[in-house]
């Protein structure tokens, strides 16, 4: 992900964070600069310069000409977070509330919509997580893995390269095919892979597919176990 496209994460429009950041590299700036310097038009130039500062992104300096200057990027970040935050909150208390959660097959596609599933499940388990996945895939939720285990989760993976996580336990399995497998507090299980833009998985809290895939889970690590004590003999 490139800068332009990391700060429309932050409600820019692609013409707006280009601007901002071609006031970032060249300071305070009238529109007509701007324009110059970018090659959007005047008209465009001075209509994004109007939007950047309606949303938090730019200061205006009153002076013979009118300039503008950026807001540090950390404060404007920090800013719009905050601002998310409270409107999160806001939803929480004031959404309907669900009668109970889907029991049924939901598919899950694509990569960054998968990896937020298995964030969240992570986030919200309450006692235990058992995880198969790539090192590759592992590596986008390490953060909220150690979370876990710093709130006291047994966390158990299986992976394809060894991996040093204190407080977890970690069985190596070389695959030339890593599908996903997340069970979270034996209720609700992720399956499927990311596999580019065929990326794809399953989400369910239906008791026989949690069953499935903690049996398959169980005899893989019993599979593990057992290649290691002869190898160790």
């Amino acid at each position: 992900m490139d800068v332009i496209e990391m700060l429309t994460e932050f409600n820019l429009t692609r013409q707006e964070a280009a601007i901002y950041l071609t006031l970032m590299s060249d300071g305070e700036l009238t529109g007509y600069e701007v324009a110059k310097l970018t090659g959007i038009s005047r008209s465009n130039a001075y209509t994004s310069l109007a939007a950047l500062v309606e949303k938090g992104a730019a200061f205006t300096i009153e002076d013979t000409a009118t300039r503008y200057t950026p807001v540090p990027v950390a404060e404007f970040c920090d800013n719009k977070i905050g601002m998310m935050q409270k409107a999160k909150n806001e939803l929480i208390t004031c959404m309907p509330q669900r009668k109970e959660e889907a029991e049924g097959y939901i598919t899950i596609k694509g990569q960054a919509h998968i990896v937020n599933k298995m964030r969240n499940m992570i986030l919200r388990a309450r006692e235990r997580v058992y995880l198969s996945a790539s090192n590759e895939t592992l590596e986008n939720i390490l953060t909220e893995i150690r979370t876990g285990i710093e709130r006291g989760l047994k966390i158990v993976l299986i992976t394809d390269k060894p991996l040093e996580l204190d407080g977890a336990t970690v069985y190596t399995v070389e695959k030339q095919q890593y599908p996903i497998r997340l069970i979270a507090d034996s209720a609700n299980v992720l399956t499927g892979g990311i596999n580019g833009a065929d990326s794809t998985c399953l989400y369910s809290r239906k008791k026989n597919l949690v069953d499935l895939l903690k049996d398959s889970l169980k005899n893989e690590i019993r599979l593990v176990e057992m290649i290691k004590g002869r190898d160790e003999r």
